[in-house]
């Protein structure tokens, strides 16, 4: 706790108070001040007052009872209340400055969303494009489609008498040469 300081003979000699300074302190009573009439006319005063809250309390009571009453009466239910005091609610947000910023902005954003996965979509369509024209994906093109057409054929000759294994096999390592040929070799070693 900062201690209250209390000035004696000059500005700078100063001495905190004790703890029993401040009880005193505490302890003043303000109502010495007033005279036995003034604090009679206020404690009048104080007692018509809460006459006065005692009575708007009790009509407060009736009109509420008497407004539950009415509602009754005309079919509102504490549910239908609350839908219309939702609806008034939504629509009083809807309509204020704040929503409506809020809104444009999200708008905003999601349309600058879109252009840029707009954007994103067509540069990678573009560079797919550049990659199949690029001269290794021709060259992997061609050895996958001489390799598919090797193996169509050895399937399709049955005269051949090489299993599907064999096939495969005389397909691989023809794909794996740089230049492909046509000379492939059945299981007995013979020339197709």
């Amino acid at each position: 706790m900062v201690p209250l300081c209390v000035f004696h003979t000059g500005f700078l000699d100063s001495e905190p108070l004790r703890e029993a300074d401040e009880d005193l302190v505490s302890e003043v009573n303000l109502s010495a001040s007033m005279t036995e009439e003034e604090r009679e006319e206020i404690q009048q005063e104080l007692a018509k007052l809460e006459e006065e809250i005692g009575t708007l309390r009790q009509v407060l009571s009736s009109k509420e009872k008497q407004h539950a009453e009415l509602k009754q009466k005309l079919g509102i239910s504490p549910l239908s209340e609350l839908k219309t005091n939702f609806s008034r609610g939504w629509h009083d947000m809807q309509s204020s400055v704040a929503y409506k910023k809020t809104s444009e902005t999200l708008s905003t954003a999601g349309q600058r969303t879109s252009a840029a996965f707009s954007t994103l979509g067509s540069t990678i369509t573009r560079k797919i494009g550049d990659m199949r024209n690029s001269p290794s994906f021709r060259s992997f093109e061609e050895k996958v489609e001489n390799t598919v057409s090797t193996i169509k054929t050895k399937v399709g000759s049955t005269g051949s008498g090489g299993s599907f294994e064999d096939v495969l096999s005389s397909a691989a390592h023809a794909s794996s040469q740089d230049t492909p040929t046509n000379n492939l070799m059945d299981s007995s070693g013979r020339q197709c």
